[in-house]
């Protein structure tokens, strides 16, 4: 059995889908490519597919990631083509590699967020990130199922800047392939750039706008635009988030072999 490690976007009105639509247009897609996958035991087989730490509803996102299970052996980037055909343009397959090294979960430790604040100005944003940087604790309140829940949202940020943002004239034909083409402005507007390591209970970035919110009073008049740029292995020597998918190319290089090739000469081999 060959395992394959994905990596793939929800990119312009494509952040409005849950993760259940794309579990379903995924499906359909391994169904259109023919992938050979491999199937669950028991009275309901499903293909194996897991998925790690989708983003929420409503976020676009650059770095999503999911692993599948084939029982033939296939070329990582040509399933990864076959694959993109099949979906639609902005829930893009952007990255294949095959699983040389266990625990991809585990090396999914931290994300890095952009936040499009439009009719923010940066000064009043930087003026914010400031005093919640300078908090020891900021308590947010979120819904959950059992009530209202009270937790901290300033101890899971390892970094957060406020960046301005040019003022950009509406395009008659938005580039689908930018994570924020459904938000054109003609105004200027303040960037946040966050990176959160991922703890339990999770600290998303609408939590983070709400600490904003609770120590400088920062409320954007619309909703914040928030994409996911990357997520990772947190580097806390050098605040930076790492390739969770870099183990597994590094491995490969080490042993360029592809397994579908192994499998073939074995086969002749033994004919």
């Amino acid at each position: 059995m060959q395992r394959i490690r994905l990596r793939y976007t929800k990119r312009g009105r494509l952040r409005f889908t849950s993760h259940r639509d794309f579990q379903r247009a995924f499906e359909r897609a391994l169904r259109r490519a023919e992938v050979p996958m491999a199937y669950s035991a028991g009275f309901t087989p499903h293909p194996k597919v897991s998925y790690a730490n989708a983003a929420p509803t409503g976020t676009g996102s650059e770095a999503e990631y999911l692993e599948i299970a084939l029982t033939d052996a296939r070329d990582p980037d040509k399933l990864r083509e076959l694959l993109d055909e099949s979906m639609p343009v902005g829930l893009d397959i952007i990255d294949a590699v095959e699983a040389r090294t266990s625990g991809l979960a585990d090396r999914l430790t931290a994300s890095v967020w952009e936040l499009r604040l439009d009719g923010v100005s940066p000064e009043d944003a930087e003026r914010a990130v400031d005093a919640f940087t300078a908090a020891e604790t900021v308590e947010v309140q979120r819904k959950a199922k059992n009530g209202m829940r009270t937790f901290d949202a300033r101890g899971a940020v390892a970094s957060l800047k406020a960046h301005s943002a040019q003022p950009e004239a509406p395009s008659a034909q938005p580039d689908a392939h930018d994570p924020q083409a459904d938000r054109p402005t003609d105004q200027a507007c303040a960037i946040l750039r966050l990176v959160v390591r991922h703890v339990t209970p999770a600290v998303r970035p609408d939590d983070v706008l709400s600490g904003l919110r609770a120590v400088a009073d920062l409320a954007p008049p619309v909703p914040a635009a928030v994409t996911r740029l990357a997520q990772g292995l947190f580097d806390e020597e050098t605040g930076t988030v790492t390739d969770p998918l870099a183990p597994d190319r590094e491995a490969a290089a080490s042993s360029p072999v592809f397994s579908g090739d192994t499998a073939a000469a074995t086969a002749k081999a033994s004919a």
